[in-house]
């Protein structure tokens, strides 16, 4: 009988999702990508989710992970419960690059503290940019709390995928672990 975690990545538009879950899948990730139609948001990509991307990762033969990316935009969050119903944990993804869309993320965050009691991280995305903001800076600026953990990521490297969904898991198992 299979074993199956399931982890949430959500975070604002262009964040970086897609290839988080894409770097680290071990299957071509499932996603729903259409065409950007809004002026503003093709300045950044052309395609963007809809509903979610989706993709596993085998722990051992019996437990395997299921990382599930929600889409980015306000305008799907009604995928936002879906997705996180039953989830162990989330992480939430932020573009380091683009402080303007903080606020959004902020939003972003606190709507999923509605919808979610799970544990959380954040994962400051795209830290191989140089003009990428650090860690502690987007903390503070989201107003993250000092027990939650904000972690740099770069999305494309398997690497620091890891590291960010392990430390996810180290917290999972801690909070279980303290209950």
């Amino acid at each position: 009988m299979e074993n199956v975690l399931k982890i949430v990545v959500t975070g604002s538009f262009a964040a970086g999702k897609t290839s988080f879950i894409k770097s680290i899948s071990d299957i071509d990730p499932v996603n729903t990508d259409y065409a950007v139609t809004l002026a503003s948001e093709k300045v950044l990509k052309k395609e963007t989710t809809v509903a979610l991307d989706f993709g596993t990762i085998a722990i051992n033969k019996e437990t395997n992970l299921y990382v599930f990316g929600t889409p980015g935009q306000e305008r799907f969050d009604y995928m936002w419960e879906h997705l996180a119903l039953g989830c162990l944990g989330y992480i939430v993804l932020v573009d380091s690059c683009r402080p303007a869309h903080f606020a959004e993320t902020r939003r972003l965050m606190d709507r999923f503290a509605e919808i979610t009691a799970a544990p959380y991280l954040v994962a400051a995305n795209k830290q191989d940019d140089p003009t990428a903001l650090p860690p502690f800076y987007i903390r503070r600026r989201l107003g993250v709390p000092p027990e939650i953990a904000v972690l740099p990521c770069t999305g494309h490297d398997r690497a620091s995928v890891k590291t960010v969904l392990l430390t996810l898991l180290q917290q999972i198992v801690s909070r279980e672990t303290a209950s």
